[in-house]
């Protein structure tokens, strides 16, 4: 008898695993995890765009990894690129951009995630990111900061990452930021010298998301609170979990997304405003 029944175990073992397998991605998008997210065809072969993302690599104190949110450098990357764009990645310092354990394979990964792992072209400019000391903003219609926790511990405290953006907005490039990326707002100034988001509409990672994700105590800047205290108008949208929930603000060259499940709409939103520049 207990063979019989060890026997159906070890058939119905690996079906349950690979239920569990194939079943969990969708149903983490059927809560609002990376809902799908159609971006229209443009061709804009004449422009460039920069990615820059953290180059930071611990949580804390706690000794755990962390780094870039995958698809907030993927889901940009592949938008931009698919558009004809020319595409370079930077960090803050320049050399292999360390990733958020998990966030570019299963269960969370987007077909961009896996696409980017596959594209030898891609990976090579993540392992030899360009330092941001070494960029020329001005050759770049377009400017996007990247998120992740890794963020919090170097955009805000970066001198040379505010002055590239604001040298960026001096020629009128389009300045796009999502989840934690919008730190790297927060110091950079507008053309006549005052706080380049003072009085204007954005978004970030909210406050709550990262109370509920137990990092309000670990990281050093919270995006919804600098953006507030920078005399941003802070706007978001909320789920039964604030990482489920997704907002996208544009004003004038500023496009901000709230986290990782508004990385298509707001690179969709910078495509769309830099077409009508064409």
């Amino acid at each position: 008898m207990k063979m019989h029944w060890l026997k159906y175990v070890l058939i119905a073992l690996p079906v349950f695993i690979l239920v569990i397998y194939l079943g969990l991605p969708k149903l983490l998008t059927s809560l609002g995890l990376h809902p799908h997210y159609d971006i229209p065809g443009y061709n804009l072969p004449s422009k460039r765009a920069l990615i820059i993302t953290t180059s930071h690599d611990t949580l804390g104190e706690t000794g755990k990894a962390t780094g870039v949110f995958g698809s907030e450098m993927s889901v940009p990357y592949y938008a931009f690129e698919d558009s004809g764009m020319a595409v370079d990645i930077a960090s803050i310092k320049g050399g292999e951009i360390p990733v958020e354990p998990n966030s570019m394979g299963w269960p969370l990964a987007t077909e961009d995630d896996l696409r980017f792992k596959e594209d030898s072209f891609a990976m090579a400019k993540l392992k030899n990111s360009i330092a941001i000391k070494d960029i020329d903003p001005t050759k770049y219609d377009v400017i996007f900061l990247s998120g992740g926790w890794g963020a919090a511990y170097d955009f805000v405290q970066s001198e040379e990452l505010a002055k590239l953006v604001t040298a960026a907005n001096q020629k009128d490039a389009l300045i796009g930021a999502i989840c934690h990326g919008v730190l790297g707002l927060i110091n950079a100034k507008d053309k006549d010298g005052s706080s380049l988001i003072k009085g204007r509409k954005v978004t970030g990672v909210t406050d709550l998301q990262i109370k509920q994700l137990g990092i309000e105590d670990i990281t050093p800047k919270h995006p919804e609170t600098e953006l507030r205290k920078a005399g941003g108008i802070y706007e978001a949208s909320t789920a039964f979990r604030d990482m489920m929930a997704t907002h996208v603000v544009v004003d004038g060259n500023i496009i901000t997304g709230q986290n990782q499940n508004s990385g298509y709409e707001t690179a969709h939103r910078i495509l769309e405003k830099l077409a009508q520049y064409k």
